[in-house]
């Protein structure tokens, strides 16, 4: 009998913790998957950042901070996000140009902006939202699948950003806003003509930014993902040691904190873009599957969500954003294993950094939003 009262009184409990989240437009499975994942990340980065609490600590912060941004953006109403696009675009811009005119600079790149000396934010990561949303909200008026006009239309929105965070100079950041913008395109039911062209345009176009648009150093990241011992103690140095520190982990891995080439430093960046390196050699080849199929179960269940919404501006909008969270992945795991050029993209919820931890859930609290709304 006290067996089942207490059965009873721990039922009702799970019962209000889920009608309180519901209430909440908060996604129980999402809300867990993420948590896991956070979690995970605050292990991996004390190892990888040499048992630095201060980091950690930041790391937690930046978590804490984006958790609260999530809930509150998944409060609100997606029809409120169709309204905001434009208004949004245009001053997303605006602080892309003033980014260019009058930004704070680091390591050669000039893409801060400082708010009265006190506070910095990278309008270009913010930017990875706001594409989207902007070409969501102009597809959503129109008759689908685009025809060439609209097509047009929608590359100029994508490509203006893009181009401004190229002249930072970013590349990374620029090719994911552009990717952010052309998965809208492609849910939009983009044909396969239009992809096949395309793809032609891009070969074409390659030459052209090879020799008159590309930085030196952006081509000197080509030429070492190509042969990266032909340098091996210079542009070739980071990608080698992080081969070496995968290949080191073996099956089972090392074990946590006894990898030798992050805990030796031979590793560069190995809290930020470096950091799967760190955990492929404590981990193995079983730790590295397991993290990747936590990834795949976000994703799916981003995809669900994102299948759910209520009209085409919900749905387009939700899907490119989860599908860009995977991009994150694949090209971060990618460069670090040598299948990439260096670009410079951060593991999502797992790298050191706030500015990526805050967007990425607020890109979450986006597609909560649209799942959670889609009864009303």
């Amino acid at each position: 009998m006290a067996g089942d009262f207490i059965r009873q009184l721990d039922d009702a409990s799970m019962q209000r913790g889920r009608s309180i989240l519901h209430r909440m437009n908060i996604d129980i499975t999402m809300l867990f998957l993420l948590l896991v994942l956070c979690a995970g990340g605050l292990f991996i980065l004390y190892s990888a950042s040499g048992q630095n609490m201060g980091m950690v600590n930041r790391q937690m912060i930046y978590f804490a901070l984006g958790f609260f941004i999530m809930i509150v953006i998944a409060q609100v109403d997606p029809r409120w996000f169709h309204m905001a696009a434009p208004w949004m675009y245009g001053a997303g811009i605006i602080a892309l140009i003033l980014v260019l005119l009058v930004g704070v600079g680091a390591k050669g790149a000039q893409r801060w902006l400082s708010v009265f000396g006190v506070f910095r934010f990278q309008p270009s990561e913010i930017m990875k939202l706001i594409t989207p949303m902007m070409v969501a909200w102009y597809l959503s008026s129109k008759l689908l699948p685009p025809r060439l006009k609209v097509i047009s239309s929608v590359l100029m929105l994508v490509f203006l950003p893009a181009l401004l965070i190229f002249k930072q100079p970013d590349l990374g950041t620029a090719l994911l806003v552009s990717s952010a913008g052309i998965f809208v395109l492609l849910f939009a039911g983009l044909s396969s003509k239009w992809i096949a062209i395309a793809v032609v345009t891009v070969l074409a176009v390659a030459p052209i930014m090879w020799y008159g648009v590309m930085h030196d150093y952006q081509k000197q990241r080509v030429l070492t993902f190509l042969d990266p011992e032909s340098d091996p103690l210079g542009s070739g140095w980071n990608i080698i040691q992080s081969k070496t520190a995968i290949g080191s982990g073996g099956l089972e891995g090392k074990g946590w904190m006894q990898g030798t080439q992050s805990q030796l430093e031979f590793l560069p960046e190995r809290h930020t873009d470096f950091i799967i390196a760190v955990y492929a050699e404590e981990h193995g080849l079983i730790g590295v599957l397991i993290l990747l199929m936590l990834y795949l179960l976000i994703v799916m269940r981003g995809i669900y969500m994102a299948s759910r919404g209520r009209d085409t501006f919900a749905r387009l909008f939700a899907g490119a954003l989860i599908v860009t969270f995977f991009i994150y992945v694949f090209v971060n795991i990618g460069m670090v294993s040598g299948i990439l050029p260096v670009v410079g993209v951060p593991l999502p919820l797992i790298s050191y950094g706030g500015t990526s931890i805050v967007t990425l859930m607020a890109a979450f609290g986006v597609i909560m939003s649209v799942y959670m709304h889609r009864r009303i």
